[in-house]
């Protein structure tokens, strides 16, 4: 494992993560000087996060030409310069088309960290991807709680210190993916034990029992929309709760640092939960733990946005998070087996999908709340997981799951 890229590109992932989970903070402590309503918090954060995800297949094609060494350094610095120039804006527009161009950034940023992640894992590259997010998930979580103590401390000078201090790690970057990177060949498959690959024939014998007990294509095309609505209604929990809470909270009155924690915690949670859920998804059924994650998610993330004074609203804005965070990485996986013999397209199409859903739903939420009230919408969004749920009830039978083909006699399970 190659620890110094490994360490400058998850570094510089939380940096810039830092950044990007600031802005949401900006946009509520600029409302009443700036006269922005719910529905220009929402369009802003919608275009901020639609800039930076749909670039990101571009910018994954010219990693994957030019190796990404120099994209990750400047997709910083990038951020970094707009960002700071957007502190100095005197109006909504200028500052949420500034902040549009730095998500630019972002969107370089991403691809080739992922890339470098992996090939700098060597032969355990799952591990040093996993560090990667980790460390861009703990950037999100920080970020409010930076943005928060600052604003509140030196106003707009905070976010201009934020993106001066991304400026070590614009230079860590620099040197320390400059080398080409080198593809790490697999290590050879130990050879599979008798035991093994009876389990295995077990296993696939079950999958195919299943499988033909029901209608195939009837119980596919279910399953398909079923899978794309659970997604959307989870990913719009996310975004809305990311992109919304800091503005719910300081209409309650909370000063910037203290909803800079408040919206913190539940970050933290996600990022713990995504990684839980991974492990869980390995050991047990996955339509189960969608079912019940979300299910369990609906009451904490109601009684959150009610019980916000003392103690009591860490906990539950932390199994709030947590809980919302446990279908990621399983949904990832689900829509690699709806494709099987095109992962890399289904990966893509799940994280596209599930960040334009989320900014999309984000951007709804807002002019929503200026006709109602942000109270009632964000109450209305602690309910989706509910309906999320009856969506995962679909997803029960394992039709969209691709069979584990046999191994040869010796080769690895």
């Amino acid at each position: 494992m190659n620890l110094r890229r490994l360490s400058a590109v998850s570094f510089g992932h939380m940096a810039i993560d830092i950044l990007n989970a600031s802005i949401a903070m900006i946009l509520a402590v600029l409302a009443v000087p700036f006269d922005i309503s719910n529905a220009q918090i929402g369009l802003g954060g919608m275009a901020y996060a639609l800039m930076g995800s749909l670039s990101q297949p571009f910018f994954g094609v010219l990693a994957d030409r030019f190796g990404g060494r120099w994209l990750g350094a400047l997709g910083l610095l990038w951020t970094a310069v707009f960002y700071y120039a957007a502190t100095f804006s005197q109006d909504y527009f200028t500052l949420i088309t500034l902040m549009t161009v730095a998500s630019l950034g972002s969107g370089a940023f991403h691809p080739q960290g992922a890339m470098n992640a992996g090939a700098a894992g060597g032969h355990k590259a799952t591990t040093g991807t996993s560090v990667f997010f980790l460390l861009g998930q703990l950037g999100l979580a920080m970020g409010p709680m930076i943005a928060g103590v600052l604003l509140e401390e030196i106003w707009m000078l905070g976010p201009r210190i934020m993106a001066i201090a991304t400026l070590p790690f614009v230079v860590w970057m620099a040197f320390g993916l400059r080398k080409p990177l080198v593809r790490v060949e697999p290590e050879p498959p130990r050879p599979a034990t008798v035991e093994e690959r009876r389990r295995l024939q077990q296993r696939i014998a079950r999958e195919r029992a299943m499988s033909n007990r029901v209608s195939q294509p009837n119980r596919r095309w279910v399953a398909l929309v079923a899978f794309a609505l659970l997604v959307a209604l989870r990913a719009s929990v996310h975004q809305i709760f990311y992109g919304m809470l800091p503005k719910y909270f300081a209409d309650l009155g909370f000063s910037p640092t203290q909803f800079g924690f408040m919206v913190g915690v539940p970050s933290v949670a996600i990022a713990l939960g995504s990684m839980s859920g991974g492990i869980l998804g390995d050991r047990y059924d996955q339509p189960k733990i969608l079912l019940w994650s979300l299910l369990a998610a609906t009451p904490f993330s109601w009684l959150m946005l009610d019980i916000v004074d003392g103690w009591v609203f860490f906990p539950l804005a932390f199994a709030a998070g947590f809980l919302v965070g446990i279908p990621h990485s399983i949904l990832v996986v689900m829509a690699q087996r709806f494709l099987p013999n095109r992962q890399g397209l289904a990966s893509g199409a799940i994280l596209g999908f599930t960040f334009a859903s989320g900014a999309l739903g984000m951007g709804l939420a807002g002019p929503i709340a200026d006709v109602y009230t942000l109270s009632g919408v964000m109450h209305v969004v602690a309910v989706m997981p509910l309906i999320a749920a009856l969506c995962a009830v679909f997803l029960r039978t394992r039709i969209a799951t691709a069979l584990p083909m046999a191994p040869a006699a010796g080769s690895a399970d």
